[in-house]
Formats: structure tokens, sequence, C-alpha cells
């Protein structure tokens, strides 16, 4: 009898391994030219993503849906306001019940502790869209970027200046994965 493979979620940058990050990176360069050359690929065909907003955001939620949108996908709003999560239903029901009815959950919350209890009750892969904590979407963004427009980054230098948040945590776990070093200025 075979195993089943047990979900993995992406909570934090250190979730996946640098090879796992450049396999990534590698299928989204592959992607990304067949999307300049109007060629259809769509692998997410019939597949829905669940997006939950707590904090509300236009580039978050636009990314994620276009990008389920452009890869054959659906992707579904919920905004907690809008929904029982708002008013008081237990996230670890809600993590039973959405799973049941998506492929892919996203979330963008306050509390790291909230998005970890989801996903210990999710049948389906859960991305973090952001926390307090963490931000691991907006740094991977962020990386693939360097990567695209100066090559790698490892051995290299990020400066971040400004406040210790969710960002900078993030490009401290980056910075041990992709063995480069981060120099923080915050007040």
């Amino acid at each position: 009898m075979k195993k089943k493979a047990r979900t993995r979620h992406y909570l934090q940058f250190k979730d996946f391994s640098r090879e796992e990050y450049e396999h990534l990176f590698a299928r989204t360069r592959w992607i990304k030219d067949k999307f300049k050359r109007y060629e259809r690929y769509w692998p997410l065909e019939d597949r829905t993503l669940a997006m939950i907003f707590e904090k509300p955001s236009t580039r978050t939620r636009l990314s994620f849906e276009a990008g389920m949108h452009q890869l054959g996908g659906a992707a579904i709003y919920l905004y907690t306001r809008d929904s029982q999560l708002g008013r008081g239903e237990p996230v670890e029901d809600a993590g039973q019940v959405i799973s049941r009815m998506c492929d892919l959950v996203m979330i963008r919350t306050f509390q790291q502790e909230i998005l970890s209890r989801f996903a210990a009750n999710s049948r389906v892969p859960v991305i973090n869209g952001l926390t307090n904590e963490y931000h691991p979407c907006q740094v991977l963004a962020d990386i693939y970027t360097y990567i695209e427009r100066r090559g790698p980054i490892r051995g290299k230098t990020v400066a971040w200046i400004g406040d210790s948040n969710n960002v900078c945590n993030t490009w401290l776990q980056a910075a041990t994965i992709f063995d480069f070093n981060v120099h923080v200025s915050t007040p």
C-alpha cells in the first residue's frame, strides 16, 4: 500500500530548500517565455485557489488572481469581514471545510499562528500571502527579480533600511538559504 504524501505548505521562506527554489525559478523562466510568445499553458485547468484576506491588498489579490487565470485556474476571493471567518468561526473548522472545496489556499492575515492552525487542518497546500511575522511571496518575487536582472544573488549583500518587519524577517531567512548577506538598519 502506497503512503499518502504529506501536504506541503508555504508558510515561511525556509519551508523550501535552495534546490527547490532554483527549480521554481527555472520553471518560472520557462512559463514567462511561453507567456511572452502568447502560448497557452494551463497546468491549473479545473483547479481553484481560495484567497482569504483579513488584510486587504490590491497587489496580492491581483497577482494571485491573474496568475491563476493565466495558468488556466480560477480564484475565489474571500474577505473575512464578509464571511463566517470574521464572525468567530474556528480557524480549524475553516481549514477543514475550505480545503474540501479548493485545490490551494492563500491567506493574508495578521498572525502567523492563525495561518499555521489553518494549514494544520487543511487537506491542500496553504500559501502565506502575508502575516505580521513573514512575507515569503514578496521576498520570493524580489529574489527572482534580482536574479533575472543581475544574476546569482549568492555572496552578494542586501541592505534593509526600514522597520524590522515581516519582509525583513523573511529576507533574513532567505539569506541563509541563498548564502548572501543582509545588512539591517532599523529605527
